[in-house]
């Protein structure tokens, strides 16, 4: 007979797109060399390959039997939610460090009396990561930068718009961005996240429009990371006015008019359990919280 657990892992390869993503999103821990050894012990099995490894695509075998265990598999989270007699109380959410580390606990130290069996699933990352993770359904939703339209099946809700600032080192003697911007290219490091990262793109294309070029000398994949690399004089720092935040003593803030604002959204799967939608109530909360006076 066949192995159920060989054909629980061979559903989670098929919708995953891969052994490796598969590993990422089972419910439980296993590793990627365990789920291709079953998987070779199932096609062993059934003789023949079930996937082509790369690119990965399903053989005929592979679809048939993907399209025979699809409505099962599919359907163990609703039976589960109805044998359990309530709601999914599993959240898969991915954000940035700043939001994981300052605001998220308080939020969930918020909805544990209503879901007393809260489970949380945290990916910390940058913009690029988490709109992958998104499209790649391996998170239910998260807290990030909103950058034109979001990827396929995902919906948006922006929370807030927060200014794009420089942070430069008070041992520096600079009056104003001004001073600093007259050149037609900068000497000083610019501290930056990567340049695909819509912080950085608004900033290079207002310096485009005035004619400067200040390209980054150091890339770092997060806004704690720029705060920490300027105060300690590596150079000037691009990052946002972060309601709330309290900044290294040795820094100034220094504001860029011109710079188009990032709007932080949530971004979601749609069709969220309540725990989900709960946690996204909160998030509501605590951006109108960050920008009352």
């Amino acid at each position: 007979m066949l192995n159920i657990h060989h054909l629980e892992l061979f559903y989670y390869v098929a919708k995953h797109q891969g052994v490796s993503a598969a590993a990422r999103n089972m419910p439980y821990g296993i590793q990627q060399p365990a789920i291709s050894g079953q998987i070779l012990a199932l096609e062993d099995y059934l003789g023949g390959p079930l996937f082509q490894r790369r690119p990965f695509a399903l053989t005929h075998a592979g679809e048939e039997l993907f399209a025979f265990i699809k409505p099962f598999f599919d359907g163990l989270e609703v039976v589960e939610e109805k044998v359990r007699g309530g709601a999914t109380q599993v959240v898969r959410l991915a954000a940035a460090t700043i939001i994981l580390r300052d605001h998220l606990p308080e939020m969930l130290q918020t909805l544990r009396p209503k879901f007393p069996k809260l489970k949380v699933l945290l990916r910390e990352g940058v913009q690029p990561q988490i709109e992958k993770w998104l499209a790649d359904q391996e998170v239910d939703l998260a807290v990030t930068v909103l950058d034109g339209t979001p990827p396929l099946g995902v919906q948006s809700e922006p929370l807030l718009q927060v200014p794009v600032i420089l942070l430069v080192p008070k041992a520096l003697k600079l009056a104003s961005v001004e001073d600093l911007l007259k050149s037609d290219r900068i000497e000083q490091t610019l501290i930056s996240p990567p340049l695909n990262e819509t912080i950085t793109k608004n900033f290079q294309d207002h310096l485009a429009r005035r004619g400067v070029v200040w390209p980054p000398g150091m890339e770092v994949n997060s806004l704690e990371l720029v705060e920490t690399y300027a105060a300690n004089g590596f150079g000037i720092g691009l990052t946002l006015a972060i309601p709330g935040r309290v900044l290294d003593k040795r820094l100034r803030a220094m504001p860029l008019e011109g710079v188009k604002p990032i709007t932080v959204a949530v971004l979601r799967h749609p069709n969220l359990p309540p725990v989900a939608l709960a946690l996204i109530e909160e998030m509501r909360k605590r951006a109108k919280a960050l920008v009352a006076p």
